[in-house]
């Protein structure tokens, strides 16, 4: 553990003492309780799986009738609306079967958890009956003070990962390797991570930062968000079939 007594400056005010923290402690904010917002990052992936709920079979009764290639279930993600770089119909988005002219989510962060949880519960979400409050906190606590910039680690034209795949090679051969094999195409139901990666590397980080929703692969948040990004780079290395 590091130890900051020697940045720490002891004052003497009209015979009190006072302890001056320097600046740069001053202004470390509180710590986020990253296992909180990582569940919340799940649950914008795929709430009912989270839950252990049914999988909701009619189309969300808000989801746009402008947009047929998408129904049932898949209409109930966050993701779905929002997109995973949270840009709604102003990122990856904006064209696609996942089209739908609903904005984004960055405009919330920083914001008050409890309006986002009331957004949740209105009659155009209508998720209150449905996701218990410690879950609906959780997602608001991932709006808030979750979301990503994406735009900082991926390129959005190229879909390239602004990481080093060098590093991302090592942090792969120590976390990712033994669910996912050598060359990313484990577990076999589902495509190559190459695949995926290189595909929707939005997606991919989201799910590298929080976790696959009701699975036993971890979460990366607590680590610094470059480890995440590198992995993305490695990954798009990897064979796409």
């Amino acid at each position: 553990m590091l130890t900051f007594t020697r940045s720490i400056t002891k004052l003497s005010i009209l015979g009190i003492s006072v302890l001056v923290l320097p600046a740069f402690l001053m202004a470390i904010p509180a710590s986020a309780d990253e296992g909180t917002i990582a569940r919340g990052g799940k649950l914008y992936d795929k709430w009912f799986k989270v839950i252990g709920a049914p999988k909701p079979p009619d189309t969300h009764m808000s989801w746009p009738s402008s947009n047929t290639k998408k129904k049932g279930n898949a209409t109930h993600r966050c993701k779905s609306c929002h997109g995973w770089d949270y840009m709604g119909k102003d990122g990856a988005y904006a064209s696609g079967s996942y089209k739908t002219g609903i904005v984004g989510l960055r405009k919330f962060v920083g914001g008050n958890a409890a309006d986002i949880i009331a957004v949740m519960k209105d009659k155009t979400h209508d998720y209150g009956g449905k996701i218990g409050d410690a879950d609906l906190a959780a997602l608001a606590m991932f709006v808030t003070l979750g979301q990503v910039d994406m735009d900082k680690y991926i390129d959005r034209k190229s879909k390239k990962a602004k990481g080093n795949a060098t590093q991302g090679k090592e942090y792969f051969n120590t976390l990712c390797i033994n669910c996912h094999g050598v060359d990313g195409k484990l577990p076999k139901e589902m495509p190559p991570l190459g695949k995926l990666s290189n595909k929707n590397p939005w997606e991919m980080m989201h799910k590298i930062l929080n976790g696959q929703p009701a699975e036993g692969m971890p979460g990366l948040r607590a680590l610094p968000y470059q480890v995440s990004s590198d992995i993305n780079a490695y990954l798009q290395t990897l064979p796409k079939e």
